[in-house]
């Protein structure tokens, strides 16, 4: 017998030694609740406090009951003695346990020089997340290139799949239950999750909603029909239902956007919407199409949108003050924000003028302070700072097209704002803008500022390029050029004097 056998025999012995050693304690039930203990007196600890609810020890000075006697020596030394005798050395803060000086000391005044990452200064509590920060965003290792399109892979498979599933176009992989076949495993079971039968058994009863979650149905009644939010912003007045959301919204006040598209330079809040922002823009996919029409979106939820709003009409948002309905909730909240309450939060810092939406800030920036305007007409030499503004002057201008009519008369308009206006002064008589240098009424303000400028001051703003001429309204000055200038070719553009 050699040395490793006799090994393992005495092994083997000591092992049926300490089995037959070993004792298995009596368990001892509790005779309510059946919970088994290994100790009688840990059994009865619970049953008097669990089910008797005895709190045998009692504070001398508050007379406040505890069920632990060491309960009641922590409340005594941390509310009634106040004795902290725990000092940090760095600060003048004292402690009444030893384990929260530590863990003070940890967090606040841990020296975070090796704790910061040398690319983007983001600080760290410990080196194992700073790691990983570094993994994630700054080393992100693409070492296999595919040679037909230059995109590049973290790893030999990922290139495989995608060169059999992108420009193979092999799919090898079928859904059991449809007749879809897919190019790997993974999207396989993508499609699987998305197209399974969801059992969503809890219903509201306040609508017709229903979710696969009984949490998820409490929380849906609290913020939809309750309409708690119950984290609010301590910045602002911002409140939401979910802490996460609250959590995000954090990051806006901090001016953090630690996701950065490796395509392009521009960085993002949250990476879902780099994510988004990827698979849209660089790589130009739209994955939902409308079955109604022949528009396609980068995101579900912009199909939804369109589907509820153009081909069902549906307006479910109704505000409670004036009775206005909306399509979408954020057009809802922007109306009670800036036509209920006034409010203009968004400030242009050049010209001191006030905006409703930041969106209307930043197009007045890049239109009137850098004179941008990106949108040409291809078919005259108008340009315009705002897509919108370029469709309705070639819909109006060189279509003629006028969709809107009055119901009250057969007159056409372009646009509806100019039916709503023209019933209102023609129809209605309303003329509500008076000027105060004459006893003349407008129905417009914009008529009233011109006949001001015009009439009262004698300002003539608009001069003609081909002669002398100075009108005080553009339309007069256009009025002027196709009568005596129409020969000379299009109406050349109009310049202020």
């Amino acid at each position: 017998m050699n040395k490793s056998e006799k090994k393992s025999e005495l092994v083997i012995e000591k092992d049926d030694l300490r089995e037959q050693n070993t004792i298995v304690p009596d368990e001892h039930i509790c005779n309510i609740c059946q919970e088994a203990f290994a100790l009688e007196s840990s059994m009865i600890t619970h049953r008097d406090t669990i089910h008797n609810e005895r709190k045998d020890y009692k504070c001398d000075e508050c007379e406040t009951t505890f069920e632990f006697r060491s309960h009641l020596s922590r409340h005594q030394i941390s509310v009634h003695k106040s004795q902290k005798d725990f000092a940090c050395d760095k600060c003048d803060k004292k402690f009444v346990k030893k384990s929260s000086l530590f863990t003070h000391q940890k967090v606040v005044h841990k020296d975070c020089k090796n704790l910061t990452c040398n690319k983007c200064e983001r600080k760290f509590e410990n080196k194992s997340t700073l790691l990983k920060h570094n993994k994630i965003f700054h080393e992100v290792f693409k070492d296999y290139l595919c040679e037909i399109c230059s995109k590049r892979f973290g790893n030999k498979h990922s290139l495989l799949v995608h060169i059999k599933t992108v420009h193979e176009s092999c799919k090898d992989v079928a859904c059991d239950n449809y007749e879809s076949e897919f190019g790997s495993k993974s999207d396989l079971l993508r499609h699987q999750k998305s197209v399974q039968v969801v059992h969503k058994d809890f219903a509201c009863d306040n609508c017709e909603k229903k979710f696969r979650r009984k949490e998820n149905l409490l929380m849906h009644q609290k913020m939809v029909h309750e309409g708690r939010k119950d984290y609010a912003c301590n910045r602002c007045e911002v409140t939401f239902g979910y802490k996460s959301n609250l959590l995000t919204h954090l990051k806006v006040h901090d001016g953090r956007k630690d996701y950065s598209c490796d395509k392009c330079e521009k960085k993002f809040g949250q990476k879902w919407i780099m994510i988004q922002h990827q698979k849209t823009v660089h790589e130009g996919r739209k994955d939902y199409a409308c079955d109604k029409c022949e528009k396609k979106f980068g995101q579900k939820s912009n199909l939804l949108t369109h589907l509820k709003v153009l081909h069902e009409g549906r307006k479910d948002y109704v505000c409670d003050e004036c009775e206005k309905k909306f399509q979408r909730k954020w057009d809802l909240l922007i109306h009670q924000k800036t036509v209920h309450e006034g409010r203009k939060d968004y400030v242009c810092d050049e010209c001191e003028k006030k905006f409703r939406r930041k969106w209307d800030l930043l197009i007045h920036q890049k239109t009137v302070h850098e004179g941008r305007k990106d949108y040409s007409c291809d078919k005259c030499d108008w340009k315009f700072g705002q897509k919108p503004d370029l469709l309705r002057h070639q819909k109006i201008v060189h279509e003629g097209l006028k969709d809107y009519a009055c119901d009250k008369c057969e007159k056409k308009f372009s646009q509806k704002w100019y039916v709503l206006l023209h019933q209102k002064t023609v129809h209605e008589g309303l003329k509500d803008y008076a000027c105060d240098k004459c006893e003349k009424n407008f129905g417009q303000k914009q008529h009233l500022l011109n006949h001001q400028k015009t009439v009262h001051e004698g300002r003539k703003d608009f001069a003609c390029d081909k002669c002398e001429k100075k009108c005080g309204q553009r339309i007069h000055l256009i009025r002027h050029q196709k009568k005596v200038h129409m020969k000379v070719g299009d109406i050349s553009h109009v310049t202020r004097a």
